[in-house]
């Protein structure tokens, strides 16, 4: 018994003393910085956190009966499995941003004594002149995934101090005023739901509005007018031109500016269709929508690109979404699976699939092949998520890609990418022409290891600008897509010359 009493205490030293230096030296090398300019701070948290699993899982010996043991054993068991499980449905690490800067009264005096025009003009000279901004490896803002930080904050700075929205309160439901929350044509509904329910941006005095909101649905309008399988839209154009038309003919807004202060968010396919039957609402109204087509009436510069993001829980819409795998756990070079929607899909299944042991490429994911691995795994396991075009230029893919923190490869001609005006998407992801779909191995292969590594990091950086939270932050989804619309109302605004 005293020879136990020595040696037992010193091999389970011994154990957990390896158990405890391993994992860091895995770690430290496999997440080393290449410019030392990479936090490593996530990575030092999931170290501590799995050195934390390991340890609590150790084998132990106890001298009292068999019972007891295997009683604690159920026990770890149980408590790995409510990790696991909390570990899925937390969804990503919510970062808070910094508060606001504090605005003085006289500035606040001097803005309210402006125009709504007055206003806009101010906010885009001083948007010219942002001064630069020190953005260090700290700062929320990470200045590699921007194309140009200054300007994008103090943006948003002047937008926070400054910008009014008139709700339109006509309309009916389910059409106008009932956000659509699930599925990949969410995004419209969030937008809805969240700037209704806002206090900050928006105003029941449409006299002191910089921008006016059209409240209704791409897809409620769809489910509501659309005959199945007639192939006929001219209903729904029909439909919201109408409603423009009362607009118009009801509020004096409208025709003072012919609609360049007015915005529609519309997420089906068939968004910019809806406005083809009013001419200045779809020449002038500054359209947010995931088709974001060049050839198909988007105007780059006024018109905003707004992600696709598939909601499966719209309770809690951050559930079941991020955590990726490190970079050393992803063996797979390129995934993709989905249905064979357009003219994309079936020539990279022609090239690709079953051609390469790294390339995985399929149709919808086979059963054999998701009992073993599901589609989010495939994801967390792959450097490259590719996302083709389905039947128009948007895919929800994107979004999730960035959700996994797998480098997003984009194969869509013609299509403008969300928040193209601010976010800078060659630093962390990679766009392959329809044409070089042949050659998208040798594509992939070609990019540096180094630059890889950077645009995965930076895929980390943006992915908190692509979350709907329940409760807006600064720069979350909701406040980048309002952004974009004040941001390219700015755009229209000339600056006299004297």
């Amino acid at each position: 018994m005293s020879i136990a009493g020595v040696v037992l205490p010193t091999l389970l030293f011994t154990y957990r003393r390896n158990i405890w230096f391993l994992p860091s030296l895995v770690n430290d090398s496999s997440h080393q910085s290449l410019n030392g300019s990479v936090h490593l701070s996530n990575n030092l948290r999931e170290t501590r956190s799995e050195r934390f699993q390991l340890l609590s899982t150790a084998p132990s010996v106890s001298f009292n009966s068999s019972t007891e043991a295997k009683g604690r054993h159920r026990v770890s068991r149980r408590r790995r499995k409510r990790r696991r499980r909390s570990k899925i449905d937390d969804g990503p690490q919510v970062i808070t941003p910094p508060p606001r800067r504090t605005v003085s009264p006289r500035l606040q005096r001097y803005l309210r004594s402006l125009s709504p025009d007055e206003s806009l003009l101010y906010a885009k000279k001083e948007i010219e002149h942002a001064p630069a901004v020190d953005n260090d490896d700290d700062s929320y803002l990470y200045a590699p995934v921007f194309r140009n930080v200054s300007i994008f904050e103090r943006s948003c700075e002047l937008m926070e101090m400054i910008l009014k929205v008139y709700i339109y309160p006509d309309g009916e439901k389910p059409i106008f005023h009932e956000p659509h929350l699930l599925g990949i044509y969410a995004s419209e509904g969030w937008f809805m739901k969240l700037l209704e329910a806002d206090r900050e941006f928006v105003t029941q005095d449409p006299e002191k509005a910089h921008l006016f909101y059209l409240p209704y649905s791409s897809r409620q309008l769809e489910l509501a007018l659309y005959v199945p399988n007639s192939h006929n839209l001219r209903p729904l154009s029909i439909f919201i031109r109408d409603y423009v038309n009362m607009i118009a003919a009801k509020y004096p807004f409208w025709n003072r500016t012919h609609g360049s202060d007015h915005f529609l968010v519309a997420c089906h396919d068939w968004g910019p269709y809806t406005t083809s039957a009013h001419k200045e609402l779809r020449n002038n109204t500054i359209k947010a929508v995931c088709n974001a087509d060049l050839s198909e009436n988007f105007i780059a510069g006024k018109d905003v690109s707004l992600p696709e993001t598939a909601i499966r829980n719209p309770g809690r819409p951050l559930r079941y979404i991020g955590r990726g795998n490190r970079v050393s756990q992803r063996p797979i070079l390129a995934f993709f699976a989905g249905n064979m929607h357009g003219r994309v899909r079936p020539k990279l299944l022609k090239y690709w699939h079953n051609k390469e042991e790294d390339m995985k490429i399929y149709g919808p994911l086979p059963i054999r092949v998701s009992r073993n691995m599901t589609y989010i795994q495939h994801m967390k396991s792959s450097k490259y998520c590719i996302c083709p075009m389905g039947y128009e230029v948007n895919s929800p893919r994107i979004v999730e890609a960035i959700y996994y923190e797998c480098v997003p490869v984009i194969i869509a001609d013609n299509f403008v990418l969300p928040f193209n005006e601010v976010l800078d998407w060659n630093a962390f992801s990679v766009v392959v022409a329809e044409k070089d779909i042949p050659k998208l191995k040798e594509i992939l292969l070609a990019i540096p290891l180094r630059r890889y590594l950077k645009m995965q990091i930076n895929v980390k950086m943006v992915q908190k600008h692509f979350l709907w939270n329940p409760r807006p932050m600064r720069y979350d989804l909701f406040h980048m897509i309002l952004h974009s619309i004040w941001f390219n109302r700015l755009n229209q605004i000339q600056i006299s010359q004297d």
